[in-house]
């Protein structure tokens, strides 16, 4: 298969990056090692706000009385379920950005991309390595790294910055 773009890592960063590529009418493929959403959605941001949420909850529920509210017994939290309750937001969210993928033909391909100043693209896979050239121009985002990468698509002789962070 032969890619105008190829996007490594399907972040907040990537997906969007890919999404916009693909309304421009780029063949376009997202390379990642793990879940959709990258680390912000399935490890970092998201999961930390929902546990902060359900803190903020036990919060207003151990002080219910200050604002009115007879609550009854002893509050107290269920760990377990306050972790289950972060791993299911994370797990929706994802499923979300998956339906993004399908919905704008965006090629998933799961593994590990390097990219090389030849102008070359690793991928190592369970099942072996593959290596793709450049058609027209690939670029990928780094989110937790260095740098601040805009993502680039080359049409014809025009260069134009797709996204930015």
């Amino acid at each position: 298969m032969k890619y105008d773009l190829i996007i490594i890592g399907s972040g907040p960063g990537g997906y969007v990056a890919g999404i916009r590529a693909s309304q421009l009418n780029l063949k376009v493929a997202i390379i990642e090692k793990a879940d959709l959403g990258g680390v912000c959605l399935n490890w970092g941001c998201i999961p930390t706000k929902a546990l902060l949420k359900s803190a903020q909850v036990f919060q207003y529920a151990k002080h219910a009385s200050q604002y009115g509210i007879n609550v009854g017994e002893e509050v107290t939290p269920d760990f377990s379920a306050i972790v289950n309750r972060s791993r299911n937001i994370a797990s929706q969210m994802s499923k979300g950005v998956e339906f993004l993928m399908k919905k704008n033909k965006i090629d998933l391909i799961s593994g590990f991309g390097k990219v090389f100043r030849t102008a070359k693209l690793r991928l190592r896979k369970p099942m072996g390595t593959r290596l793709f050239t450049r058609r027209n121009m690939f670029f990928w985002l780094r989110e937790h790294g260095r740098g601040n990468y805009p993502i680039f698509c080359k049409t014809g002789r025009r260069l134009s910055v797709i996204a930015k962070r």
